[in-house]
């Protein structure tokens, strides 16, 4: 017969079987029954019928006792484990009350974190790998699209249709391709709650785009056709804005970097005397520093600017705040007003540079290196500013003169001009 006591011994110890747990029972008339197992763990059974994990353990001096679930929900076997790790716990002088309250706590601030503080916490650590361009971009997008709809909800709240709301939302005004990204940030995002054990489970992994968005056909960035550029060379030049933008176009023309690269270009990144413009992993797409030879007439642009130089540090200066780079619009509104409007943008330049060089012969990777397309590890880089810079020092010099020549017409255009890179200029393999 299973015997019970009101209270246990300590010091007695007659550990139980999961037999004797099922076909233990509170007797008649007694509040409780607790049956001894090992180390201060025991079962309470009460009238009603309830079984109850307790472990009695003494800290500080004085003696105390939590639970460690409902059996058989919480088997023997999981009760000793338990038991075990409160143990382990007092052999490391903590409370095992107090440390299971702090998880408990933990566990409820995880489950009530909302949706947007969750993001800010995956933006702030995702950032670290992205140009601050980029990373305020994703963050703005954020707080104007998404964080008004889910943001306030607990993280463990948002559902797979509300997300599917917010991407639709954003679709019925028009900008197909920011829902599509609002998307993939937001998968980005409950992936990082997962790992961080805000979540158990992704409800982004259930959403594709192409399930909930309208299909269309992918297109480039507006770009001119090489037989157009001509025109728009000598429309630049003689364009009546801003001196800051007209050198500007002139500018992304000659070294066909991205219009954020350019802008936000300080002073001291370029090195006049070396013919050379380095620009910092910081400020690049693909995160490795990027060398821009520069030609004679970038050179020549550089130093107009420079008598036009104010005390800012930024070679393209706002036009309000100095201290502040030239709006990314800049350009974009100057091919407009020249009446380039859905034909061409600061990026086509790179998409029509790529395609001239390439119908001249120059190789493939000479290119793509110097439109900043390859990420590159330390080592590659180094071998690359060592070994191509000077192949795509000629490759720019040519470039520029190419341009001068289509800008001046066919009576500018010199043999120099319009030659073919030489076969040993190209690179090998």
């Amino acid at each position: 017969m299973l015997n019970c006591w009101g209270h246990i011994l300590a010091e007695l110890e007659m550990p139980l079987t999961d037999a004797q747990c099922r076909n233990a029972k509170c007797p008649a008339q007694r509040a409780r029954a607790r049956y001894a197992d090992s180390h201060g763990l025991y079962l309470e059974v009460l009238p009603g019928g309830g079984k109850y994990w307790r472990l009695k353990y003494r800290f500080g001096g004085k003696e105390k006792r939590f639970g460690l679930g409902v059996y058989p929900t919480v088997s023997l076997a999981r009760a000793r484990q338990e038991s075990e790790k409160s143990r382990a716990l007092l052999a490391e002088g903590l409370d095992p009350s107090a440390a299971r309250q702090a998880a408990k706590a933990a566990s409820a601030a995880f489950a009530a974190s909302s949706f947007e503080a969750v993001a800010r916490a995956w933006h702030a650590q995702w950032k670290a790998a992205r140009t601050d361009h980029h990373a305020e971009y994703v963050l703005r997008r954020l707080e104007a699209d998404v964080f008004p709809q889910i943001g306030a909800r607990p993280i463990t709240e948002v559902t797979a249709p509300m997300l599917v709301r917010v991407a639709k939302l954003i679709e019925a005004r028009g900008a197909l391709d920011i829902a599509k990204r609002a998307l993939q940030t937001c998968g980005q995002i409950f992936r990082y709650a997962v790992a961080h054990g805000f979540i158990v489970r992704n409800p982004g992994s259930d959403i594709k785009p192409a399930d909930v968005l309208t299909s269309r056909t992918k297109t480039n960035y507006a770009r001119l056709d090489a037989k157009e550029l001509p025109e728009l060379l000598r429309r630049m030049a003689v364009y009546d804005g801003s001196p800051y933008t007209r050198l500007a176009l002139q500018m992304i023309a000659l070294t066909f970097v991205r219009t954020s690269e350019l802008i936000e270009a300080p002073w001291e990144e370029f090195d006049l005397g070396a013919a050379e413009w380095r620009i910092p992993a910081k400020r690049m797409k693909m995160r490795t520093p990027h060398v821009v030879p520069l030609s004679t007439q970038a050179i020549d642009a550089l130093q107009c600017l420079h008598e036009l130089r104010s005390l800012s540090p930024l070679v393209f200066p706002g036009e309000r705040d100095h201290e502040r780079p030239m709006s990314n619009n800049t350009i974009l509104k100057a091919l407009e007003r020249m009446g380039y409007k859905g034909r061409m943008t600061g990026h086509g330049f790179r998409g029509v540079a790529s395609t001239m060089l390439h119908e001249q012969g120059f190789d493939h990777a000479l290119i793509e290196l110097q439109l900043a397309h390859q990420e590159r590890n330390q080592v590659s880089a180094a071998y690359n500013w060592a070994t191509y810079l000077p192949e795509r020092r000629k490759m720019m010099q040519w470039w520029a003169d190419h341009l001068d020549g289509l800008r001046k017409g066919p009576m500018g255009l010199t043999r120099s001009s319009i030659t073919l890179p030489q076969a040993a200029t190209r690179l090998k393999g």
